[in-house]
């Protein structure tokens, strides 16, 4: 059950790890560390709530390896279109990836969850172990963030172009 689940959203997972640590290399050892956690744990208990339970394992290993590693690598514009091939990317703008690397980390996941892996409020307070206001607190937040920088985005493209 566990081994189908991932192989069959392999794609999610390694786009989460990816938004944690910006290094494909590492994104992919953070799943393939999260699956073999998964496969060993006996913790799942109610097998519908699979999804929630592995995108938790997901977030507590990324967060667990950016503090071994205490690193942050900025990614380039190459990079992030070579490890998007093969699924339709809807934002064309790299000013959004751009406005989304510039968010505090407890603000971008929060809106990665919540919009680019398409889950739902509750689950996001499940899987960060945070209060339901809290989660939507944050999006709100990082929704106004996001807004105002993608603004000073386009008013310096418009300056530019113009």
């Amino acid at each position: 059950m566990i081994a189908e689940y991932v192989m069959q959203n392999k794609e999610n997972f390694y786009r989460l790890a990816y938004s944690y640590v910006q290094n494909p290399d590492d994104a992919l050892d953070i799943v393939q560390d999260s699956i073999q956690k998964a496969i060993t744990s006996e913790q799942l208990k109610d097998q519908k709530a699979i999804k929630s339970w592995f995108y938790k394992i997901i977030v507590n290993t990324s967060l667990d390896f950016l503090r071994r590693k205490k690193k942050i690598t900025v990614v380039d514009d190459t990079t992030i279109q070579l490890h998007m091939k093969g699924r339709e990317d809807h934002y064309k703008d790299i000013d959004l990836h751009q406005a989304l690397n510039e968010l505090l980390p407890e603000y971008r996941i929060v809106i990665v969850l919540r919009y680019f892996e398409d889950l739902k409020i509750e689950e996001v307070a499940e899987i960060l172990d945070l209060n339901i206001n809290t989660v939507k607190t944050r999006i709100y937040k990082a929704l106004k963030i996001l807004r105002v920088q993608m603004e000073e985005f386009n008013t310096e493209g418009e300056r530019h172009n113009g």
